[in-house]
């Protein structure tokens, strides 16, 4: 899954909901489940807590955060790979899954689409550039299907826009309103939807008044989109907060939040995870991770091939968040 799409999946997703569930025939995730997490505890203390991941790289590196900070805490535990949100989450619902790493706006949007209807929740989202509202709205839906939200960090995996360090040099750029302020029409390399997508070149055009020329569709944060801003074929690249691979670009400030409030937080299952220690642990790395964190241990894994279970324990014993 693409973390770009996630926002728009949430709501676009819950139509295939019933569909995925009845496919699934309701078996059970344990056959899933793979183990790493339990390494760096000491064994079944507490109990056992199965932490959720998606199948992307970030997903699966909180995942391993999760799981080592909780068990050198002294839990049991383990965790379960599943392709997608529609998936996993009626299992952290069920306690099949105890706790996943999320992302705040979309899975407000998810289940503002589950509670309340995708139709109704594309009219009225919940989220927005706001955090601190946008995990009230989220506390809100989450808590009456049995769910607990812990606080959201400063770590936020959202879209971000880049030029070359000679453009935004050139032209005094730090900010997206920079680029609005200065009418240079800009191509932007990105998949075709952001066209028609809001957080793309709608939102860019309303929220900035960026002159936006055209798209080239080279996809999101790919080697080839970044290639054509580095060579002046383009002059604006659509990637995320955490892209560690930027090599001759530069952020622009999403200075009036476009962009909704992804910013990582826990959800657990209230009942099997809502101990207090438990929000205690994961508030630990909550309150350490930062989105440049999150990007040097997404480049880790997928530019110097590192395992993420490794790239997650030498974090987490550097920062002193669990024992050596």
């Amino acid at each position: 899954m693409s973390r770009t799409s996630r926002i728009a999946g949430a709501v676009i997703g819950m139509v295939a909901l019933a569909g995925s569930l009845a496919a699934c025939g309701g078996d059970s995730l344990e056959k899933e489940k793979s183990g790493s997490g339990n390494a760096a505890g000491s064994g079944d203390k507490k109990g056992s807590l199965v932490v959720g991941s998606a199948s992307f790289t970030e997903s699966k590196v909180l995942a391993e955060l999760y799981a080592q900070i909780l068990a050198d805490s002294g839990y049991s535990t383990s965790i379960t790979t599943v392709k997608n949100r529609e998936l996993y989450e009626p299992s952290l619902e069920k306690g099949e899954i105890d706790v996943v790493p999320e992302y705040a706006a979309t899975i407000a949007e998810f289940l503002n689409a589950k509670v309340n209807g995708a139709k109704e929740a594309e009219k009225k989202p919940v989220a927005s550039g706001d955090a601190t509202a946008t995990v009230a709205a989220l506390e809100k839906l989450a808590t009456p299907l049995g769910l607990k939200v812990l606080p959201a960090g400063v770590a936020v995996d959202q879209n971000a826009f880049a030029v070359s360090e000679e453009f935004a040099g050139k032209n005094k750029l730090k900010t997206l309103s920079d680029l609005g302020a200065s009418k240079i029409g800009v191509k932007i390399a990105a998949g075709d939807e952001c066209a028609v997508r809001p957080f793309c070149a709608p939102g860019l055009k309303k929220t900035y008044g960026i002159d936006v020329t055209g798209i080239d569709p080279k996809g999101v944060g790919t080697p080839q989109s970044k290639q054509a801003v580095k060579d002046g074929k383009d002059q604006l690249v659509l990637t995320t907060t955490t892209d560690a691979v930027l090599d001759g670009l530069v952020f622009l400030e999403d200075d009036k939040k476009l962009q909704n409030a992804d910013n990582i937080l826990p959800v657990l299952n209230a009942k099997d995870a809502g101990a207090q220690d438990i929000a205690d642990a994961l508030g630990k790395l909550t309150d350490t991770l930062t989105t440049q964190d999150l990007a040097e241990l997404n480049r880790k894994v997928d530019a110097e091939r590192a395992k993420p279970e490794d790239a997650a324990k030498e974090y987490l014993q550097a920062k002193g968040l669990i024992k050596k």
